[in-house]
């Protein structure tokens, strides 16, 4: 098994801005495996908040191939991914694109999508959420517009900040038809939340994701407890182990890759959230068609989907799953996730 693992730094289409703080730059690590003539691919966009770096992936990543290589077989899925988190325990976006990739090369071995070899139903994939970056009211309620023209029916709103509200009636103001989403990146505390929750609720919007600090979890329950929009927990849940602490708090979690450690942990974080019959949402970071497409894959499993990552890009070296409007077309897979160089 042969493997090589790249670094890109993806300009934007237009800055994006969060609570955190503005990008313009995704910075992304792909990996390359073949085995036996088949190639499959992976890539993470690691993240500051989670502890994790570019430096700190591409360093870690040698050692999980070697691992990989190792065990010389793409299908020993359950094998490799416990030997990669028994060697990097803190660092979930490397092991996820590692994961990613060897996702990839087993059903591309098949010669199946990956959704057909879990078993997963192509049709049941959510429509994707179009994420407007934190920006001046009039630059929101711009790119509100430009998104629902290009098809997308529901966007998700970057608040937290000063003027959070002039930036909502904005975006509302512009877009009266589409089902808002708002995403607060853990910026309020819990008074202000339950305060902003009111007149968000009036203005229609449907889900408040992590509007208090992550481990926050009882002001997460008194927003829960307060509004009728669904609360979703994002920077609060990580992995699988955080559901039961949560599952009274809010009503949806939120599953990334690169936050947990990759298909097989995403996939036990969302039947834990079942299993406490939490609502789950499929999320991503700015990052490559090239793990977005095995978050697609993924997509049947869960509520509601957010992924819209390589879409945010101005500039991207894989090519992913098709999509049209909000639409992903799983169907048109023929092997694997589908990520393709272009």
């Amino acid at each position: 098994m042969n493997w090589t693992v790249e670094t890109h730094d993806l300009p934007l289409a237009t800055p994006f801005g969060i609570s955190r703080g503005t990008s313009e730059v995704c910075e992304s690590v792909v990996v390359e495996l073949t085995h036996e003539g088949t190639t499959g691919y992976g890539a993470a966009t690691p993240s500051a908040y989670y502890g994790e770096s570019v430096e700190t992936v591409a360093e870690t990543l040698p050692d999980l191939l070697a691992t990989v290589e190792e065990v010389g077989d793409p299908h020993a899925g359950q094998r490799i991914e416990r030997l990669c988190h028994e060697d990097a325990p803190e660092q979930p976006a490397a092991r996820s694109a590692v994961g990613i990739a060897v996702a990839d090369l087993a059903a591309r071995d098949l010669g199946v999508p990956l959704y057909r070899q879990w078993g997963l139903d192509p049709g049941r994939v959510p429509p994707t959420t179009y994420t407007v970056g934190l920006d001046p009211p009039e630059r929101m309620a711009e790119k509100g517009r430009a998104a629902v023209d290009a098809g997308f029916d529901r966007l998700k709103l970057k608040l937290g900040s000063d003027g959070d509200r002039a930036r909502f009636d904005a975006v509302r103001e512009a877009v009266p038809d589409a089902e808002l989403r708002v995403d607060a990146n853990a910026a309020w505390d819990a008074d202000e939340a339950v305060e902003k929750a009111g007149w968000l609720a009036a203005g229609g919007v449907t889900m408040l994701e992590q509007p208090v600090a992550a481990d926050d979890v009882d002001g997460l329950a008194r927003v829960t407890d307060v509004t009728t929009m669904a609360v979703c927990a994002d920077e609060a849940c990580r992995t699988a182990t955080d559901v039961p602490r949560l599952a009274d708090a809010c009503n949806v979690v939120n599953v990334k890759l690169a936050k947990c450690g990759g298909p097989r942990a995403a996939r036990r974080l969302i039947h834990a959230a079942d299993a406490h019959r939490l609502s789950t949402m499929l999320g991503c970071m700015v990052e490559s068609g090239a793990s977005i497409a095995a978050a697609v894959h993924l997509a049947p499993l869960v509520d509601y989907a957010d992924l819209d990552g390589a879409l945010l890009l101005d500039s991207d070296p894989f090519d992913g799953v098709p999509i049209d409007g909000d639409r992903f077309d799983l169907r048109s897979v023929s092997a694997g996730t589908g990520a393709r160089r272009r």
